[in-house]
């Protein structure tokens, strides 16, 4: 099978620290409350943020985090089951979107890590079911709701990650909700056989 792999969220926990991170700005550096959402993914969602705070905040904590962030759990050893066991594995990220020095980081940190498994990697996409259709994915692995609707809607299988507070989804044909790599690995397994 062919697996659409997305990056923060799903292999890193990077999401989670710009969740924290961008709480501790907001409350100690802007003196603010400003919270619009907290069940959105993205930081940039969920505060009032003006363009200059946004950006005073990624010059601040980006590299830190994309240099620092640990794997989630299970990631890096299911990830090279799915690839022993045959998968192709395609990367597919926004990451390199904000600041495209965030990729060469990233590519070095894959590499000294042995997690350089990708048969492909697509930075800075913001509409990766146009990459899923491209590539023919067979299944595609997100945390974030939109691009799981749209690569869903496309027909294309897709777990949604959910391992953070974030929207709910109605699981269908396409749709499947699953907590961790554990259950992803299962997930994929079977639908092979």
């Amino acid at each position: 099978m062919k697996i659409g792999v997305d990056l923060d969220g799903v292999v890193f926990d990077s999401e989670e620290e710009l969740r924290v991170y961008s709480e501790l700005y907001d409350f100690i550096e802007l003196k603010n409350n400003s919270h619009k959402n907290n069940k959105e993914l993205k930081f940039q969602d969920r505060f009032n943020w003006e363009e200059q705070d946004i950006e005073n905040f990624l010059k601040k904590y980006h590299e830190k985090i994309v240099k620092t962030a640990n794997y989630k759990v299970g990631a890096e050893e299911v990830l090279h089951m799915l690839k022993e066991d045959g998968h192709e594995l395609i990367m597919i990220t926004a990451r390199g979107g904000l600041n495209e020095k965030m990729i060469k980081i990233t590519e070095k940190r894959l590499k000294q890590d042995s997690m350089n498994i990708f048969d492909r990697c697509y930075y800075k996409q913001e509409e990766k079911e146009k990459i899923c259709k491209q590539e023919n994915i067979d299944i595609m692995i997100d945390d974030y709701e939109k691009n799981c609707l749209r690569i869903s809607k496309a027909g294309i299988k897709t777990i949604y990650f959910k391992a953070a507070p974030s929207p709910e989804l109605e699981e269908n044909e396409y749709l499947k909700v699953l907590y961790n790599w554990g259950e992803i690995y299962r997930y994929i397994t079977e639908l092979n056989k």
